[in-house]
């Protein structure tokens, strides 16, 4: 692959990743009080969904999630 090919499936990514953020923060606003984590069974805190409301993954899914991104770039 050449610079520029990567370079747009570098976007490509980029746009897919922000497009299950829109779709996952739609989620959970259907989803009003909804607690659980969607990688886990776990609780997601009551800490983190006032610090982020649209989030969808408890602490640790989401650490686990942001890695595996990393590393498919």
């Amino acid at each position: 692959m050449n610079g520029n090919a990567l370079f747009d499936l570098a976007e490509i990514r980029a746009e897919e990743e922000r497009e299950a953020q829109i779709a996952a923060a739609s989620r959970s606003l259907k989803q009003a009080g909804s607690v659980d984590c969607e990688d886990c069974p776990a609780e997601i805190s009551p800490e983190r969904r006032r610090a982020m409301p649209s989030t969808v993954r408890c602490f640790d899914c989401q650490q686990r999630f942001e890695q595996r991104m990393r590393r498919s770039r």
